[in-house]
């Protein structure tokens, strides 16, 4: 049997196993997909028992926080999103070494565009945070090609820095790309996406609802009772509120295609998982 599983700490949460099942019965393909909790700076030891798990032959992994910055390191091979990410969180075994992607970016984009139906091409979009999270997604966002593309962080300088790795690639697709402090953004934008820890902590959402034009789609990162107090802000202030379940259904699509060489019907299985979310 085909071995693939996600880590992380904490892992238990995470629905990847229950998506990954779906998508393995709607393509055919036989594996098993599982959970590995890891403890904190385990990552190397993790990959490796689970490489010698006798059960099967492991193929894959997907990699969840805190371990996103770990991986990279691992490997041999990273595709250039990675690379320009500096976080990864798909590894592939393959006979010539392991294999690195990051499916986040193009994730929320194919989330955004596809299920939101809402063009990312020559509109302002403003991302929240400059950690793992709004590294992970920055460069597809940028490919999208908005108009303008604000990075707004409580830490100015964490924004300028992830501002400034992406400067190539927001001039290859004429995006005028700025860095921000919460306190002073600059006009309004028709997509917001949290990239934050506020929702993941508890804490409220961290800028105001000025900042939004009208009828703007608002993406928070989390979903389930997490994303519940971003989305409930979202909505007063007019906006479409949006969770990060399409997100995780788009990445790991897209961590599939990359293990199994089919790309799986992530419509079909994002209905099927938000339906068992809202009946829970």
């Amino acid at each position: 049997m085909d071995l693939y599983c996600v880590m992380g700490n904490p892992v238990e949460h995470s629905r990847s196993p229950w998506i990954h099942a779906r998508f393995a019965e709607l393509t055919g393909q036989s594996l098993h997909y599982g959970r590995r909790l890891l403890p904190l700076g385990g990552l190397a030891d993790g990959i490796a028992a689970f490489r010698a798990d006798p059960s099967g032959t492991a193929r894959g992994c997907n990699i969840t926080v805190p371990f996103k910055f770990d991986a990279p390191a691992l490997t041999q091979h990273l595709t250039p999103r990675a690379e320009l990410a500096r976080a990864v969180n798909i590894l592939r075994f393959d006979d010539d070494g392991i294999h690195g992607d990051n499916s986040d970016g193009i994730g929320l984009v194919n989330d955004i565009t596809l299920h939101a139906d809402v063009p990312l091409a020559g509109s302002d979009v403003l991302l929240l945070g400059a950690g793992g999270a709004a590294a992970g997604v920055l460069g597809p966002l940028l490919e999208a090609g908005p108009r303008r593309l604000v990075v707004a962080n409580r830490t100015l300088d964490k924004a300028v820095a992830l501002v400034r790795r992406h400067a190539a690639l927001a001039l290859a697709h004429h995006v005028t790309l700025e860095a921000h402090a919460l306190h002073s953004i600059p006009g309004r934008f028709h997509v917001l996406v949290n990239g934050t820890a506020s929702s993941l902590s508890g804490d409220g959402v961290p800028v105001s609802a000025d900042v939004l034009d009208k009828h703007a789609l608002a993406v928070d990162m989390m979903y389930g009772p997490a994303a519940a107090p971003f989305m409930r802000w979202a909505r007063d202030a007019g906006a479409r509120p949006r969770d990060g379940l399409g997100m995780l259904v788009e990445q790991a699509a897209e961590a599939f295609a990359f293990w199994r060489g089919v790309r799986p019907p992530s419509a079909d299985v994002l209905a099927e998982l938000r339906a068992l979310v809202d009946s829970q």
